[in-house]
């Protein structure tokens, strides 16, 4: 099924492409969430004269997801936890510590954009990837330190 993407995807492609998709990944997640409309006839001319909005709005959402990363970037984030000897750590920390501590600074993250490849087992300095969008990656700065 061919649909046209109201929305950048980053499997797929950026908003106004015109992509060949499963019918199921079309009717079940595609068209329901908004993120396609059909690529039938009415729709690509409709979509011809909508494609300027489409790339501006793709465009603002761009610069706001570059503001957010900027703004990311300067947090400095700091993640108390439990030691036991040694410096070890009672558990860990994840992407969900992560994405509360941030909310605490005022910023909401969902916590699946938070690319932790393994949850954090020891105190320390270290930089978190968050991918905000297809094209932007920002970086937090996260200190894990000792809560006692």
């Amino acid at each position: 099924m061919e649909v046209i993407l109201n929305e950048s995807i980053e499997s797929l492609g950026k908003a106004g492409d015109i992509v060949s998709v499963a019918n199921g990944y079309a009717r079940n997640y595609l068209l329901p969430k908004g993120l396609a409309i059909t690529a039938d006839k009415k729709n690509l001319t409709k979509i011809e004269k909508q494609r300027e909005a489409i790339l501006k709005r793709a465009a603002k959402m761009q610069e706001e997801y570059e503001a957010l990363a900027s703004q990311l970037a300067a947090l400095d984030i700091e993640i108390p936890v439990k030691v036991g000897e040694e410096d070890k750590l009672y558990g860990s920390v994840t992407n969900l510590d992560i994405a509360k501590a941030v909310e605490e600074k005022g910023f909401q993250i969902d916590r699946k954009k938070i690319l932790l490849g393994e949850p954090i087992k020891a105190l320390g300095e270290y930089e978190v990837p968050v991918k905000l969008s297809p094209d932007v990656t920002a970086t937090l700065k996260i200190k894990v330190v000792s809560a006692d």
